[in-house]
């Protein structure tokens, strides 16, 4: 079972590795070759399958032919004509290599009925819907459309410009945030030493790399970060330097996580010993001396290349388990902000208050 997850996650890893590479280096005769590369294998896999009757098998070559083509025909006639001329080129681009996974969601439709019917329904298939069904299938449609006009509010272009732009500043291989915390956060982070707690900072902040990772994680809460006073002047997180410093591990204020009007943060206090506390300090001191960087592919790929190349969840994790006072299990990569709340069985934590702007 352990070679088995082993795979899987090689597997999605290089999968997510492709689509990214596909994303940033796709030129056209690339996605074509892509397309029609995956068209071949399939239709092989499918000549080759056991148990499949004949015509289902000439049926799914003929439907993996005509998915090829409007795949072609829509990189060719939607996609490309818009690369350096507008900015719906990157959505649209996006959309092309969701097309890459038709193909196989009609294969695992068909392995799943064991190849034996592949057909439309007919009039007595339709009419034999119960009333319950349609009210449940209408239920679905609505809440559909509504993540679909929730999407569209989130993965705007606005927000598709601004991180596009943004990610020549990002490194998944070296440390490019180095010193950006001074003297005045280790004092305040020192003068906390006295209060035995250190701070959950969980918030909804409404940049958009936030808006568009909700839409992922259908989560309200996307960002978490660590304070070593109730009164948050010594916010810490792994974040995009907001413009001001590199991306990697940067100071925060509040004021940072007010970019939406319904923005909010959630505070949660941990109970911690001195000898912890410094700890803390001690290694934050070091990474800083180190340096950082964020772990934009960790997103995806969820693994880091160097150890202090992290993202906000990762870096909560990692630092409550340097001094044990981590209370789920959980590989860093896979940890979410809404974990840090979700995952708290034994009630370690205890809610202190909540910001609204």
């Amino acid at each position: 079972m352990n070679d088995l997850m082993h795979q899987y996650k090689i597997s999605r890893t290089m999968s997510i590795i492709l689509l990214l590479g596909l994303f940033m280096f796709g030129n056209l005769p690339i996605m074509i070759i892509t397309y029609c590369y995956l068209a071949f294998i399939l239709i092989i896999r499918t000549w080759m399958k056991v148990g499949f009757k004949r015509r289902i098998k000439f049926g799914l070559t003929a439907i993996y032919g005509f998915i090829l083509v409007a795949q072609i025909v829509f990189v060719v006639l939607t996609v490309f004509p818009l690369h350096n001329v507008s900015l719906m080129y990157y959505p649209a681009k996006i959309f092309a290599l969701v097309l890459l996974g038709v193909p196989f969601f009609i294969e695992r439709f068909e392995t799943v009925n064991d190849g034996t019917e592949f057909y439309m329904p007919t009039v007595e298939d339709v009419t034999a819907i119960s009333f319950e069904e349609l009210h449940d299938n209408a239920h679905r449609i609505k809440s559909m459309m509504q993540s679909i006009s929730n999407m569209k509010k989130s993965v705007s272009v606005d927000h598709m410009k601004t991180i596009l732009e943004d990610i020549p500043r990002h490194s998944s291989t070296r440390y490019i945030n180095r010193g950006s915390l001074t003297d005045y956060y280790f004092e305040a982070a020192n003068n906390s030493l006295k209060d035995e707690h250190i701070y959950l900072v969980v918030s909804n902040t409404g940049s958009p790399a936030s808006e568009i990772i909700s839409q992922f994680t259908q989560k309200q809460y996307n960002h978490v970060s660590l304070s070593f006073d109730r009164d948050l002047n010594t916010i810490i997180s792994y974040n995009g330097g907001n413009n001001v410093y590199p991306p990697g591990m940067n100071a925060e204020a509040v004021e940072y996580f007010h970019q939406k009007d319904d923005a909010s943060v959630l505070i949660y206090s941990l109970p911690v010993t001195y000898d912890q506390k410094q700890q803390l300090i001690d290694k934050i001191a070091e990474i800083n001396s180190e340096g950082s960087a964020y772990n934009l592919i960790g997103l995806v790929a969820k693994h880091s290349i160097r150890p202090n190349i992290m993202f906000c969840s990762q870096f909560v994790y990692k630092m409550l388990s340097l001094v044990d006072l981590n209370f789920f299990e959980k590989a860093a990569g896979d940890v979410r902000p809404t974990d840090f709340i979700e995952l708290d069985y034994y009630k370690k934590l205890a809610f202190e208050y909540e910001i609204k702007f």
